[in-house]
């Protein structure tokens, strides 16, 4: 592109773009570099590395991706018989499980507008038979933690207001958690399960986090 279609498809002067160029001009707003990304057409990644070179913090998503990737779909069933694994999204609805996190926790409910999502699951009565009196009591401290990040992550969300007003009207355990105020930032923790065919079992599950797509890959390792 030459200069001019470059500085109209951002909606700034050439003049400006020709100092921005040259080093001339003062460190460009966010939204100024918001608008040279779109309009070169920058992946993610490149729109990161381009905020961090202006010495800014790259922005934050919107809202996060819907879609599993191809390839960790592949890897979710390679594992079908070995390691359950589940991957939920930014809004904390679960996105896929392999058949192993299938048998273990249940299939992934489709029906109801928050029964897929892993704080609601947290304060139900299928919670406490899967993680026992103290597990569930443990899961509610840490999904209502869960949940105030992510709100942070997407102040304007809709769904996540809606979630809050849900369980705040219908749960008095998650009322009291949701008054300590907690921010989780646990990623690794050790869960006692208990399979419908196995009995209790104890996993040691790991988060591995996809940021492009503000996926949660959790791996649930069969501890000793």
């Amino acid at each position: 592109m030459r200069r001019q279609e470059l500085a109209e498809a951002a909606g700034i002067s050439v003049e400006y773009y020709t100092r921005l160029e040259q080093g001339r001009a003062p460190r460009p707003s966010r939204e100024v570099l918001t608008a040279l990304a779109r309009a070169v057409g920058l992946t993610v990644a490149e729109r990161n590395h381009f905020f961090r070179l202006a010495g800014e913090l790259p922005p934050e998503p919107l809202a996060p991706d819907s879609e599993l990737r191809p390839g960790l779909r592949r890897l979710l069933h390679s594992l079908d018989d070995t390691v359950p694994v589940t991957v939920h999204d930014g809004r904390l609805d679960v996105v896929a499980r392999n058949a192993a996190a299938t048998e273990l926790l249940g299939p992934v409910p489709t029906d109801g507008r928050f029964r897929r999502n892993i704080v609601w699951q947290g304060f139900t009565a299928h919670a406490r038979a899967v993680l026992g009196h103290k597990g569930a009591h443990e899961y509610g401290r840490w999904a209502a933690a869960e949940l105030r990040a992510a709100m942070a992550r997407y102040p304007g969300d809709e769904y996540l207001r809606s979630l809050l007003a849900d369980l705040s009207t219908n749960s008095a355990a998650f009322r009291s958690s949701w008054a300590r105020g907690e921010v989780s930032v646990a990623q690794s923790a050790e869960k006692h399960l208990y399979h419908p065919t196995r009995g209790w079992q104890v996993f040691q599950s790991e988060m591995l986090h996809d940021a492009e797509r503000d996926h949660w890959v959790v791996i649930y390792a069969p501890a000793g």
